[in-house]
């Protein structure tokens, strides 16, 4: 872990105290403020204070955010691994309470009611009160609070130990990296659920083919990242990793180049999908696993000697057992074997990019410095949405700022030769339905993307009749990430999903896949549903920086899960045809 990861969770357990003991606001904000700017810094700053002791509290101090006290912290976790303050905190505060803060919904002024009014200072302490009658007497711990901290607590359960799948793929693509350097690695790659491309992966699962197998393993148990041996066997290592601040299992398999498919297919899985396999094999007097597809019923017939029919590649399987390829990120047993789509989407199938932002609200970049991204990744469109003015935390638009902002990204396009730049805007849809913006201000935009921001915990019913009023709006191009669900911390809005695919259809509006891996919304589920009835679909990033233009294969992989063909994405689309059917909504 670095040191900025450290000082990172030093500064977030000190705020969290602070608050927890009512501590002064400025203090609590002031430590918070720290932890963020340490979590964005590239510089680590152990190596800043180590490399020049004399000039290192200038050099700390000349960062904005970063004062004489704070600098001083730093420096004392340098050279001793504490903080002083950090320590004498934690010392007053039971570490259980710490739990109870990650549990959405449960802030610091309800966890210091639970923990002093009833001693409770863990989770496990408050799942046994939760139906008793002194929680329910405590202030503002009613009925219906209770029930949604029982939801609350169910659904952090639920996926505690699962890591999203924007951290894990670039986390496995360097081991990737490590593994291939290798001379004698022949092949290998990543599978399980990392390979299916599901939202949040349990552990890393690797196969290589090599010529030096006691090589491969020493450099896979001995990696950098690597903080525990779990296992190191002829075939298989195991092993505990932590990755900036992340920690993980990883599996290493070694396979025989020669069954490298059929080891491929096992390992990447579902579960659901090779039973189906199995049982197809089954029926036709075969039998299928790790080693290759064999005649006859036997258990284990590579035991003998036998030769497989197929082994090295997963299409030649699919093909000896009379089904098409399919690919890994459908293998889920979601009707993939029957109705396999011609054509699954691709990021190079992505043309234009209709829901980012820059500094006029919360971005990073410039019109034209996120136009020039854009275009270097071949986009013919982009479409500038910064917030609208109830997003008042992300800096959103006043009306008479937007016009101004419409103003600049015209003129922008007039002098960009090489994209079309379009004049958007992200609108809240307010808890009532309502856009955030009169309508004379809404058509005099190129693009409407509009968004569920607050009010998140709405019943089903109320969510529906407030986004179904959205994609009604005639001047509404898209709605963008509809349930408004932050992966792993909030579930978001729970609409009548079918009620929203009918609407959308009738109204001939977008539903976004917000590429986003915190989001990622809508899901793969409701994409395959919303694919049934003909829903347009919007794969977007949300860039607010350069960078997160490549979130792009996060939506990708969530659309192919759904058996989405790329003419179903509207930003597949050549220039004039979506150009002309944003125009319609004009």
């Amino acid at each position: 872990m670095s040191t900025n990861s450290q000082l990172v969770e030093i500064f977030q357990q000190t705020a969290a105290a602070l608050e927890l003991l009512g501590s002064n606001p400025f203090k609590i904000n002031a430590n918070t403020r720290v932890a963020r700017l340490l979590k964005e810094m590239t510089t680590d700053v152990g190596e800043l204070v180590t490399e020049d002791p004399s000039t290192a509290l200038g050099r700390l101090t000349a960062i904005s955010g970063i004062g004489k006290g704070t600098a001083e912290r730093i420096f004392e976790f340098v050279d001793t691994g504490q903080v002083t303050e950090h320590r004498e905190l934690m010392e007053r505060i039971p570490k259980g309470l710490f739990e109870l803060l990650d549990i959405p919904g449960l802030g610091p002024k309800a966890v210091k009611l639970l923990w002093q009014e009833l001693e409770i200072t863990n989770l496990e302490g408050l799942k046994a009160k939760l139906d008793s009658p002194e929680l329910a007497a405590l202030p503002r711990m009613g009925a219906k609070t209770i029930q949604n901290l029982k939801k609350a607590i169910e659904f952090a359960e639920k996926t505690q130990d699962r890591i999203p799948l924007g951290v894990a793929r670039p986390i496995a693509l360097e081991m990737l990296a490590h593994l291939e350097a290798l001379d004698s690695v022949q092949k290998v790659v990543y599978a399980g659920s990392l390979r299916r491309g599901r939202e949040t992966i349990g552990d890393l699962d690797f196969l290589v083919a090599c010529g030096d197998p006691e090589a491969v393993r020493e450099h896979f148990t001995t990696l950098p990242s690597v903080t525990q041996i779990l296992a190191r066997g002829e075939t298989k290592s195991s092993v505990r990793l932590e990755v900036r601040g992340v920690a993980l299992q990883a599996d290493l398999r070694i396979v025989d180049l020669e069954a490298f498919g059929a080891a491929l297919m096992y390992f990447t899985g579902s579960k659901e999908h090779n039973v189906r396999l199995r049982e197809i094999a089954i029926k036709k007097g075969l039998r299928l696993n790790e080693y290759g597809l064999f005649e006859g019923k036997e258990e284990r017939p590579q035991d003998r000697g036998a030769k497989p029919l197929a082994a090295k590649t997963e299409a030649e399987i699919y093909q000896v057992l009379g089904l098409p390829l399919i690919e890994p990120e459908m293998r889920e047993d979601r009707g993939e074997l029957e109705n396999r789509p011609d054509e699954l989407i691709e990021v190079s199938h992505i043309r234009a990019e209709l829901h980012s932002h820059t500094v006029a609200s919360d971005g990073k970049l410039t019109i034209d410095e996120l136009a020039q991204c854009a275009i270097d990744r071949g986009f013919h469109t982009l479409a500038i949405t910064d917030h609208s003015q109830s997003s008042v935390i992300a800096n959103g638009l006043k009306p008479d700022r937007l016009l101004r902002h419409i103003d600049a990204i015209h003129e922008a396009n007039d002098r960009i030769s090489e994209i079309t730049l379009l004049a958007g805007a992200e609108v809240d849809i307010l808890t009532d339905g309502r856009l955030d913006y009169e309508d004379d201000i809404l058509a005099r935009l190129d693009v409407v993307v509009a968004s569920p921001h607050a009010s998140l915990r709405q019943t089903p019913e109320v969510a529906t009749e407030r986004l179904l009023k959205a994609i009604a709006h005639p001047l509404v191009h898209i709605i963008g990430h509809p349930t408004g669900r932050i992966i792993n911390r909030r579930e978001g809005l729970s609409p009548n999903m079918d009620a929203l695919f009918a609407a959308a259809v009738e109204h001939d509006t977008a539903l976004e896949l917000n590429a986003n891996w915190h989001r990622l919304d809508l899901r793969d589920s409701h994409l395959r549903a919303a694919l049934a009835q003909g829903v347009k679909i919007a794969i977007d990033t949300d860039a607010h920086d350069g960078p997160h233009l490549d979130f792009l294969i996060y939506g990708v992989l969530t659309a192919r899960r759904a058996g989405l063909p790329p003419q179903a994405c509207i930003n597949t689309w050549s220039a004039e045809k979506l150009h002309g059917w944003l125009k319609s909504k004009r």
